[in-house]
């Protein structure tokens, strides 16, 4: 039996990045970029206000009230046509250029407008209210770095300097397919014996889709041998990596196995955790697979462990798995000492340190628990029992790979 280890270091072994294109900045959220970015001017391009108000000479303002001239009118979008000089002002929105000779912007608050006249009634110092060029950005300066996942955030950045076709690791298509004569679609309404309600397609269609990846959905594909075949070879030819789930255990019934191992190029792994023992990986056609358990916790388990930070390497981020921080376990649970366990966890934190309940029942069916955890408390081999009290490694998996944590 291979170790979690192991198992994980031979998949991330076998997979490489996708090739770097010119990307449209719109479609790239959750793309990595391929090589540093840097900004070509500044950000902000120009000196401008940061309030609505009045941009004056600081050394007009000391002793207030005071009565201004004013000279214009600039709206943001607009430039200023006059300078300001002493004994005058200009009336100036938020975002507007700097006119020259003022050098502070008082709200308009603070102020009392007459006609052309207005009576500053605060006086500000020299640089208040001002947003300088390039104080967010100077021309030149690395705005993104390569390996950066592209949240929102970057998108604007990205945005602001003018790059408009990012160069990025490209979206993968991952096609997904569950199996099983049992499983039915989740829409069914009534259930007759010995029929379930698919759920891992769904979930891991939205695992998929919350990583970035573009999905070729193959649905149910029942416990016949030619419609499998058919299935995985579509699946090779249009897709980037293949995701099953069912038919890799030992039973008599496990086409996925009888299938794969017949097209060759495909490995069956006992790996050392729990849940998600049963593995399979390995190339169909140039195209990796990885054959997932049936079980739906152990498909989110395997899915984390091997096919996100798998498609992750794929993306060509750095930032392969979810972070892990320590906590306090404050219930005492039994484990497998000749596995790494994951414990489905709920968390209350106190100050910044994080304390795991179990969030429900541990059996490898039970969804429930997974959906009200925040993460998985990971119990390495050789622990049989933990006590409560004990201090424990908590993978977390509501939160980015690429963040840590202080508390709430």
């Amino acid at each position: 039996m291979r170790s979690l280890q192991t198992a994980q270091e031979q998949v991330l072994d076998t997979v490489s990045a996708l090739p770097a294109t010119a990307h449209p900045l719109a479609d790239c959220l959750g793309l990595v970029a391929a090589e540093d970015v840097r900004a070509g001017h500044h950000i902000p391009p120009f000196d401008n206000s940061a309030m609505d108000g009045y941009a004056v000479r600081a050394a007009d303002i000391v002793n207030t009230p005071v009565e201004l001239q004013v000279l214009e009118d600039v709206p943001a979008g607009s430039v200023p046509t006059q300078s300001v000089v002493t004994g005058s002002a200009i009336k100036i929105m938020t975002g507007a250029p700097m006119p020259a000779g003022a050098d502070a912007v008082v709200r308009v608050e603070d102020t009392q407008a007459d006609g052309d006249v207005v009576t500053i009634r605060v006086g500000v110092p020299a640089g208040a209210s001002v947003r300088r060029a390039g104080g967010d950005i100077r021309a030149g300066s690395t705005v993104v770095t390569a390996g950066t996942r592209l949240g929102p955030n970057h998108l604007g950045v990205l945005a602001s300097v003018g790059t408009a076709h990012p160069l990025v690791y490209r979206r993968p298509t991952v096609a997904v397919l569950s199996t099983g004569d049992e499983i039915v679609p989740y829409e069914t309404e009534q259930l007759t014996p010995g029929q379930i309600r698919g759920t891992n397609g769904l979930v891991l269609v939205s695992l998929l889709q919350q990583l970035g990846a573009t999905v070729l959905d193959l649905g149910i594909v029942g416990d016949d041998a030619d419609e499998l075949r058919a299935a995985l070879a579509r699946a090779a030819t249009e897709a980037d990596a293949i995701v099953t789930s069912g038919g890799v255990s030992m039973g008599e019934y496990d086409l996925v196995k009888a299938v794969l191992t017949d097209l060759g190029g495909v490995e069956f792994w006992q790996v050392a955790m729990q849940p998600g023992k049963p593995f399979a990986f390995g190339i169909i056609d140039g195209t990796p697979l990885f054959g997932l358990p049936g079980n739906p916790v152990s498909v989110f388990v395997a899915f984390e462990q091997f096919v996100r930070p798998a498609l992750l390497h794929m993306m060509g981020s750095p930032n392969l798995f979810r972070p892990r921080v320590l906590g306090v376990l404050e219930e005492e649970v039994d484990t497998n000492p000749e596995k790494t366990v994951f414990i489905r966890v709920s968390l209350s934190w106190q100050g910044s340190i994080p304390h795991a309940r179990p969030s429900g029942g541990q059996d490898s069916n039970v969804l429930s628990a997974l959906a009200s955890a925040d993460a998985l408390a990971v119990i390495p081999v050789g622990s049989d029992r933990v006590a409560a009290g004990s201090e424990v490694e908590l993978e977390m998996f509501r939160y980015p790979e690429d963040h840590g944590l202080t508390g709430e």
